[in-house]
């Protein structure tokens, strides 16, 4: 007769597997200046929680991936070129630093022709309000809400014609001004605005460069912020699922036509969007 240590062994072997984390479907490695550093952390252990990890003061993302800890680090434009270190602690507490490197990438210019001067040459009120207004975002940008899972599997937001990529070097009527820190979709005014995945209205606002704005929160330092629309449908706190409509684009804000501007922001970090969308889909 078997032993009761055999007939359990098969069970605890599939109670490991059914409560192990599912794997994530990560976005994809980029380990530049505006991109997405994918940084294995260890194995998977049952029963051990995972490792949290810091880039500097920053939380990051970790998530599980075939049967490892990844850290999902977001790397803003002006990350160094360099060999960068993490913070990381296990669950027991022990501390260790995990290193990893950023390789340059040289993005294309755009020269852009504005005819309302206003949002290029700022008066003394304008430009008050945009220094309050950076940091309002840049406080939002720092957000962490803690969840079991955060979903980097990304649908499009809207469906129209990719007209500005991320990293853009921009020049507003000849004068330098701040990289594209998102991609544009064109689409008519009045078109549904989607979350491309599941979290929570983080805030609102009508700002002087973004203009109408959401920004949602999709858990553990990853946000999604929709700029320049003509309506809001959402409320902060509210709950959303992917593909619902949280509001209609337009060109509100500094915009020389109707199109929705999508940024992705990762331990406060804006990077690429496009590296959280699925490669079969295809490029608008």
């Amino acid at each position: 007769m078997r032993s009761h240590a055999a007939l359990l062994a098969p069970l605890i072997i599939l109670a490991q597997i059914l409560t192990a984390p599912a794997a994530a479907a990560l976005p994809r490695a980029a380990s530049v200046p505006g991109g997405v550093a994918l940084v294995a952390l260890g194995p998977l252990a049952p029963g051990i929680p995972q490792p949290r990890a810091w880039l500097g003061e920053q939380a990051v993302l970790v998530a599980a991936d075939h049967g490892q800890w990844v850290a999902i680090v977001g790397l803003a434009l002006d990350t160094p070129v360099a060999t960068h270190e993490l913070r990381v602690v296990e669950a027991s507490g022990e501390a260790r630093s995990v290193h990893f490197p950023v390789v340059g990438k040289r993005y294309p210019e755009q020269r852009i022709t504005l005819k309302d001067t206003r949002k290029v040459d700022l008066s003394a009120s304008d430009l008050a309000r945009v220094e309050g207004e950076m940091k309002t975002i840049q406080a939002l940008k720092q957000h962490w809400r803690a969840t079991p899972e955060t979903d980097t599997d990304f649908v499009l937001p809207a469906e129209g014609r990719l007209t500005g990529r991320f990293g853009v070097r921009r020049y507003f009527n000849g004068e330098a001004r701040s990289p594209h820190a998102g991609f544009d979709i064109a689409v008519p005014t009045g078109s549904p605005v989607k979350a491309n995945a599941r979290g929570t209205v983080l805030a609102i606002g009508d700002f002087f460069f973004n203009g109408k704005t959401v920004l949602v929160d999709h858990g553990n330092g990853l946000l999604s912020m929709y700029c320049h629309l003509d309506r809001i449908d959402v409320a902060p706190g509210d709950p959303v699922e992917k593909n619902q409509v949280v509001a209609r684009s337009g060109m509100t804000g500094r915009a020389t036509g109707p199109h929705l501007h999508w940024s992705v922001i990762l331990n406060g970090a804006m990077v690429d969007p496009w590296l959280f969308v699925s490669p079969n889909v295809r490029t608008p």
